[in-house]
């Protein structure tokens, strides 16, 4: 590639990342006001499992975090979707991973799934209080397998705080189905464009916005903030109503 078709490209380049963040600038500028709210819960309003746990689970098989990682997630839709009991999912997993396992490891094996998806991030939960007691309906709306919803049920106080809990095992659907955003907008009551809808991944925010829902991908509170900030929303995390409160730690 000589200089002039480096330029070229690069003043392509430029061009587009420019007409990206004005376009998500924009979208976000253009909403009206938001009377739902719909955040996901993994990696949202929990942390993401720690190396620690991951390790210690990956040690029933005797095998490392780089080959238990690809197998825990290959067979996580159907049991998200209420396909598979827990008692399904791990024998599926050793079978992947060719390892025989006795029912007590199994049971071991749920209870330390659960546990690992219960770090809760506070911040986000008072956020969601705050949003709640301001009037705006919310809901939770999440890849969920049938221990873990039990488990956020009875253990989280939290959860008084939310409207309407939309987990894919019980509606047997999973994100991004375009089914299980059109059951939560019946379930919250607000139109599309009155809602929105906080998750950390990608995929799942697009298939929110084809649905006309007003998504934010979650990567971290600074971030979300600003991206609320542009929404003109006027609760935001990790400080007072009008956002004027905020200490960054």
């Amino acid at each position: 590639m000589d200089l002039l078709d480096e330029s070229l490209r690069f003043r392509h380049d430029i061009h587009w990342s420019v007409f990206m963040v004005d376009e998500k600038d924009s979208r976000l500028a253009s909403a009206g006001p938001i009377r739902g709210v719909i955040l996901d819960y993994g990696e949202v309003l929990c942390s993401r499992p720690s190396p620690e746990a991951l390790a210690e689970m990956a040690g029933i098989f005797g095998i490392g975090e780089d080959k238990f990682l690809p197998i825990y997630r290959s067979s996580r839709n159907p049991y998200d979707r209420g396909d598979f009991t827990g008692h399904d999912y791990w024998l599926e997993f050793a079978r992947r991973a060719g390892v025989r396992i006795h029912t007590h490891q199994i049971e071991s094996l749920r209870r330390m799934d659960v546990q690992m998806w219960s770090n809760i991030n506070q911040e986000m939960t008072e956020w969601l209080a705050r949003i709640h007691s301001g009037g705006i309906k919310t809901a939770i709306l999440s890849n969920m397998q049938t221990d873990m919803a039990a488990h956020v049920r009875k253990n989280f106080a939290w959860l008084s705080h939310v409207d309407h809990q939309i987990f894919s095992c019980e509606v047997r659907a999973i994100k991004p189905d375009p089914a299980i955003y059109h059951h939560s907008l019946s379930m919250v009551k607000t139109a599309p464009s009155e809602t929105l809808f906080v998750d950390d991944r990608e995929e799942n925010i697009h298939a929110a916005r084809a649905a006309g829902i007003h998504g934010i991908v979650f990567e971290s509170l600074a971030q979300l903030r600003t991206d609320l900030q542009q929404l003109r929303f006027p609760i935001l995390p990790g400080s007072g109503v009008d956002g004027n409160s905020h200490i960054d730690r």
